[in-house]
């Protein structure tokens, strides 16, 4: 059974007690931190310094849209003004809301590699098997391989695309669907991810690219 050392969340969750959070096990915490080219989601900055005063592990996310690409980039770093102490993550999946406002691979790409020239951080990549087989295909992808995968499957053990031989963090649950645990003290039911190792591992693989 898969442990919830690393959970994500957004404004969607209404309350989080980060204290909580941390003597429950959790080691890891990835915020929602912006979408497209204008939406900030209000609870990332809020929550950030109380996370770190619970000696929590931090991260922050980018919903990827087909919007102007170097204008995602941009609202991106300027919203959470990276400083190489905290992941930064790109969310490449479909917009289930808007689907046909979804980000290419193309456009993943230009971001991936613009965020890292920009900050000097190798970001990673969300992502899952649906949407990279849309979007990738069958065959391994060379260039998404440069970046660590947290991978997206609520299944009993995760099947990755053939981009990667292995994960950085496995969702295996959002809260509902998939593997429990489904639920996290001081936070309820939330999306949780395993990494494939102790929290000390954890914590010295959190910034390596």
């Amino acid at each position: 059974m898969p442990n919830a050392m690393v959970i994500d969340l957004s404004h969607h969750n209404d309350t989080v007690d980060f204290s909580r959070v941390r003597a429950a096990g959790v080691t890891g915490v990835i915020h929602k931190a912006t979408q497209g080219t204008g939406f900030v989601d209000k609870m990332y900055a809020p929550r950030k310094q109380p996370a770190l005063n619970a000696n929590l592990l931090w991260g922050a996310y980018h919903f990827g849209t087909g919007d102007d690409v170097d204008k995602q980039v941009d609202h991106f770093l300027k919203t959470t003004n990276p400083d190489k102490s905290f992941v930064l993550v790109l969310d490449f999946e479909k917009n289930e809301p808007e689907p046909d406002n979804s980000m290419s691979l193309d456009q993943a790409k230009a971001f991936l590699t613009a965020v890292e020239k920009r900050t000097g951080q190798r970001p990673r990549i969300y992502t899952g098997g649906s949407y990279m087989k849309q979007e990738v295909g069958a065959a391994a992808d060379p260039d998404l391989a440069k970046y660590r995968v947290w991978w997206a499957q609520y299944a009993d053990a995760p099947k990755l695309h053939a981009t990667w031989s292995k994960f950085w963090l496995w969702q295996y649950s959002d809260g509902d669907s998939g593997p429990a645990q489904h639920s996290v003290p001081g936070v309820g039911n939330c999306d949780c991810n395993t990494f494939d190792g102790d929290a000390d591992a954890l914590r010295q693989n959190w910034l390596t690219p």
